[in-house]
């Protein structure tokens, strides 16, 4: 019995199998490489805290949403996938419209970058969402993909909020300050006169204020001050303006408010005021206000006119024994 010599490759074929090895090896690392990137970019997808989206604006689709909608909308990406109508639900439905709205817009505009509104997470909680939008213009022309990315601004509008109230907000009454209640109230003159609506213009005093602080110490003055802005605040209508501009000084503005009814809110604001009972070391004390009022006049021109002859009103009120209310 002979030996059996292995079976060789012809060599006329060895470069043929040696090609189809390297196509093959080649083939392997390629796969590799895409497995790595792949991998990379779903580790890219997972950290990043901003949730990636895609659209098929014809079939009313989502056809991609990145792991991150779970964590910010609190909501389950398959039922997303699934059906539209997740999305819809999710937002807040005072913001629903202007949500849907501004989606539409990106077929007209290619891009809407400014989108924010609320969405209500499953747990309950309301959070603000920053969402852009833009259409993909690399896919077939026929189809309509609509790609954005939103992220959580919540805490950013909150700061917003917070800044704003300090900006507008006088920090002890909690009341609006100076420069916030003149700007509203130019804006209420303003509107008055341009639909010739009444209005009414109050301003107000604490009547002694430099005893009580004198007498019983700032803080004392300072719970004062909050006390009035209180009474103001339950005194006044819904829609009227009231400030503190200085020192012990408020000012109110009632929109629309005919001057007898003006009237009487100054009334219920003074009574309301003279039922306040302070206590400093078991000695109880009260206090009182000077008011001026006044009412918008045809010949009126500018808001100072009615400051003008609320504050002449509101030192003769001082002068005629404090404790009242002129009209001018």
């Amino acid at each position: 019995m002979g030996i059996k010599k292995p079976h060789s490759i012809p060599f006329k074929q060895m470069p043929e199998a040696a090609e189809t090895l390297m196509a093959l090896m080649h083939a392997q690392g390629e796969v590799a490489r895409l497995s790595e990137r792949e991998q990379l970019f779903s580790s890219l997808l997972v950290s990043v805290n901003a949730v990636l989206w895609a659209f098929d604006w014809e079939t009313q689709q989502m056809i991609y949403v990145s792991p991150a909608y779970e964590r910010i909308f609190g909501r389950s990406a398959g039922l997303l996938l699934a059906d539209y109508n997740e999305w819809r639900d999710s937002i807040y439905p005072d913001d629903l419209d202007y949500a849907e709205r501004t989606l539409a817009e990106v077929l007209e505009k290619g891009s809407v970058v400014d989108r924010e509104y609320r969405i209500i997470r499953a747990d309950g909680q309301v959070r603000w969402i920053s969402d852009k939008c833009f259409v993909n213009q690399q896919v077939d022309a026929s189809k309509v993909i609509v790609v954005g990315i939103a992220e959580d601004i919540t805490e950013k509008k909150h700061l917003e909020g917070e800044l704003q109230r300090l900006a507008t907000t006088d920090v002890l009454t909690q009341s609006s300050n100076r420069r916030h209640f003149f700007e509203c109230a130019h804006r209420e003159f303003e509107q008055a006169r341009l639909d010739g609506t009444p209005m009414g213009f109050l301003l107000l005093d604490i009547d002694d204020f430099k005893i009580i602080n004198d007498s019983y110490g700032h803080p004392a003055g300072d719970q004062v001050l909050q006390r009035i802005a209180e009474s103001g605040k339950g005194a006044l209508r819904r829609g009227d303006l009231f400030g503190r501009i200085g020192g012990e000084e408020f000012a109110a503005v009632f929109p629309g408010c005919a001057p007898e009814m003006a009237k009487q809110i100054a009334e219920r604001l003074q009574r309301e005021i003279q039922r306040l009972s302070f206590n400093h070391n078991g000695k109880q004390y009260g206090v009182t206000v000077s008011q001026g009022l006044t009412n918008l006049s045809p010949e009126d021109e500018m808001l100072d006119a009615l400051f003008s002859r609320a504050d002449t009103a509101m030192y003769q009120a001082k002068r005629q024994g404090k404790n009242q209310i002129v009209l001018a």
